[in-house]
């Protein structure tokens, strides 16, 4: 293997490049040998002896294995917060104001209302659905 240090600077020089990102061909060696100009440089050059790498970029590898990772320390609130407590307490309501309508407590219209009172979230307990019939009822009474 001869020395080709002298080339190899000489490239980097007149490429406009670090020594690093210069690549001989091993099939030219005897051509880069012979070359001791900078004009020798450029023709080897752009007969592809020599050729610049290209530099390498940060490796997102890592970033994209780290991307999506949620655990338990990222949850706020209990296990019963969210989206199961509103399911159950919807259902709850729900059924109630069911049995109210079949026992003939609640109109067609007053059960429409309050369906679409406990599905915004203005109704929070049986307790105040059972009132809110009652002040209905009071109402409709005087």
């Amino acid at each position: 293997m001869t020395n080709l240090s002298f080339q190899r600077r000489l490239a980097a020089k007149v490429l406009g490049v670090g020594k690093g990102r210069i690549r001989f061909n091993p099939e030219r060696l005897e051509d880069l040998e012979d070359a001791i100009t900078r004009e020798d440089i450029r023709r080897l050059h752009r007969q592809g002896a020599i050729e610049v790498v290209k530099p390498a970029g940060t490796s997102r590898g890592r970033a994209r294995a780290r991307s999506g990772r949620r655990g338990p320390g990222s949850r706020k609130g209990t296990r019963e917060s969210g989206k199961r407590r509103w399911m159950r307490q919807v259902r709850a309501l729900r059924r109630t104001l069911r049995e109210l309508r079949e026992r003939g407590e609640v109109d067609s219209k007053l059960y429409r209302r309050l369906y679409l009172l406990i599905k915004g979230g203005a109704v929070r307990s049986r307790r105040r659905l059972l009132e809110i019939v009652e002040a209905e009822k009071r109402a409709a009474g005087s």
